[in-house]
């Protein structure tokens, strides 16, 4: 039950603080409740808004940026994270954009925000910029600071900054693209310049970039560890954080999982031993894992069957029409691309070597 006495609201703001590391828990109450809500409201919310871009780093492709840096610019700032598939769709978009209108004064900022621990490793993300042809300053998140301080709330989010620095709206997942791309077309009209060409940009992606087929997607994201999983089928459930033998079901219906052979869950992930299995049926075109190697020196080999068979011309970017493939580094790996009608289908991986770490399925 709550109180209503006045200092109940001044409270809790001092402990906002605190818990976000604005004051040092060993003052105490040394501290006044004002000073504690003036620290708050200048750390999570900065004014003018552009300026949340200074509570975290490193950056990549760029010095750091902020306000002042950024004045008299049209900025669109994405949230993003590198293994998530919903992300790396919109790569397409903003890469073009960026091309497209960065002379007449667009600038394009990707914010880091992890969901998962190893993206929160600068090298990671540094590998995965490259490998992923980001030439758009980013700014790693690694501790969600920019993400609170605008009030974020998804992967992918756009917000449309004009070159007054005042935000002129956000847009929260995939999709929308036409509409966004006439949005910073008409900021950019209102600075000085050339006009601004009015047809819209041809944009198309390829591989696990390419957009999904919403028309025939019947599965949804499905976390592996037991912090987040669901519709898990294997028999007796999870043993969580000890490593368990793990049996199939007599059948798997759709839009379940199950594990099998030795498995250790955790909260966030399960890792395999030697001959571990995966299967989930599924109803998408694209079916993706995020996987990693438990130790980076060692990857870990996998043989994918659809069906009990062999994918062929079914594969994903990331395995051969004969099923095989390799984890050699924590990232999306895309498994499954159907190439005929799609229907549904039961996906099974086998991992040849222990040590594999297997985090979410997504589908596209």
């Amino acid at each position: 039950m709550s109180s209503s006495t006045s200092s109940d609201p001044d409270r809790r703001t001092w402990l906002k603080a605190v818990a976000a590391g604005l004051i040092p828990v060993a003052l105490g109450g040394a501290l006044a409740v004002p000073q504690a809500r003036q620290a708050l409201a200048r750390v999570l919310q900065p004014t003018p808004p552009l300026d949340g871009l200074r509570l975290s780093g490193p950056w990549l492709n760029s010095p750091p940026l902020d306000a002042a840096a950024l004045r008299g610019k049209v900025v669109v700032v994405c949230f993003w994270t590198y293994s998530c598939i919903n992300s790396l769709r919109v790569l397409p978009y903003l890469r073009a954009w960026q091309a497209r209108y960065r002379d007449r004064g667009l600038v394009v900022i990707g914010v880091h925000t992890p969901e998962f621990r190893f993206e929160r490793d600068p090298a990671n993300v540094r590998q995965s910029v490259r490998d992923l042809d980001v030439g758009f300053p980013v700014v790693l998140d690694g501790d969600r600071r920019i993400w609170s301080a605008f009030g974020n709330n998804a992967w992918p989010a756009f917000h449309f900054f004009g070159a007054d620095g005042r935000l002129y709206g956000h847009v929260d997942g995939e999709g929308g693209y036409d509409a966004s791309e006439r949005r910073i077309q008409a900021l950019l009209s209102q600075t000085p310049g050339p006009v601004v060409a009015s047809p819209l940009s041809t944009i198309s992606g390829s591989g696990p970039e390419a957009a999904a087929d919403w028309d025939s997607l019947g599965s949804g994201e499905t976390y592996i560890g037991y912090g987040q999983a669901d519709a898990f089928a294997s028999p007796g459930g999870f043993r969580r954080d000890v490593e368990h033998l793990y049996r199939a079901p007599d059948r798997l219906a759709l839009n379940r999982w199950r594990l099998t052979g030795g498995w250790t869950a955790g909260e966030e992930f399960a890792v395999g031993a030697v001959a571990g299995r995966i299967a989930h049926r599924f109803h998408a075109r694209d079916l993706h894992m995020v996987l990693a190697p438990d130790t980076p020196e060692r990857p870990v080999r996998y043989r994918v069957r659809i069906d009990g068979a062999p994918p062929g011309a079914d594969h994903g970017w990331d395995v051969a029409p004969d099923g095989s493939g390799v984890v050699r580094e924590p990232r999306m790996h895309q498994l499954v691309r159907q190439s005929r009608p799609v229907a549904d289908r039961t996906f099974e991986i086998e991992f040849l070597d222990p040590g594999v770490r297997a985090y979410v399925f997504t589908f596209g």
